[in-house]
């Protein structure tokens, strides 16, 4: 429940269109509903800005679509994340509103329309198979109400494919940068941009790649200042703290 609703409903309190009792039956699963498996939280919107989302994996398919039922009830914009093709198909069964973005792995139910800033989020990836994390960034960041400019495969072993493309990226007001193997991409931004870099390392990568462990070392040891760091493959987490930025006024 946003404060804008809320706002609203004591109005209508005041000016006698809804009465204590319907007010009481909006507000009596304020601010969460226990479903027993799990407990949404109707509040988070009001404190932090963003609904609740909604980390799929590991959950059934009955679950979810318990949560997403509930969540449509109470007119919230609803995403999930790491949603597998059995789980949309599951969803769309009770509304006819969810949207797949099939490489994000992400649905999303969207009630109303989040305002947008002028300015934009740029997500580069080092190489082709960094973009379904790329794309997990990015549909997060424009679910979330933002523009944003995505340049893949613009990586080290051909550095030109990146150059050519600052002009654009220095106009961005946040950057979010996704590399596997030795993940160098975001050292290299960082160190031609004067804007926030969020690095995203990826699983992408040969034996010594250890799963992207050596793309998060390298990335947390960058000598580029400005370079903050996120969880392996967590594209959820740059396109979430890419969007608080480019948002703050």
């Amino acid at each position: 429940m946003t404060g804008k609703e809320i706002e609203k409903l004591l109005k209508d309190v005041k000016n006698g269109t809804k009465s204590v009792e319907e007010a009481l039956e909006v507000l009596k699963t304020f601010p969460y509903t226990d479903l027993g498996f799990a407990r949404i939280d109707h509040h988070r919107e009001l404190r932090t800005g963003y609904p609740e989302i909604i980390y799929c994996a590991g959950k059934s398919t009955r679950q979810i679509m318990e949560i997403f039922r509930v969540m449509i009830e109470k007119e919230n914009n609803i995403i999930g994340t790491r949603v597998t093709q059995e789980m949309y198909e599951a969803v769309r069964s009770i509304s006819s509103e969810v949207v797949y973005f099939p490489e994000a792995r992400i649905i999303s139910v969207q009630k109303q329309k989040p305002e947008t800033p002028s300015t934009r989020i740029a997500v580069i990836t080092a190489g082709t198979s960094d973009i379904p994390v790329a794309e997990e960034a990015a549909v997060i960041a424009e679910l979330l109400g933002n523009n944003v400019l995505r340049i893949y495969d613009a990586g080290v072993a051909g550095i030109h494919r990146l150059v050519d493309k600052l002009p654009e990226i220095r106009k961005c007001r946040v950057i979010i940068v996704i590399a596997g193997m030795e993940g160098a991409l975001a050292s290299v931004v960082g160190g031609l941009v004067d804007k926030p870099v969020i690095a995203v390392p990826t699983s992408v990568g040969y034996g010594a790649n250890f799963g992207g462990i050596s793309a998060l070392l390298a990335m947390l040891t960058s000598c580029s200042s400005g370079v903050t760091v996120v969880n392996i493959d967590n594209g959820f987490g740059a396109g979430f703290s890419a969007s608080m930025i480019n948002r703050m006024k």
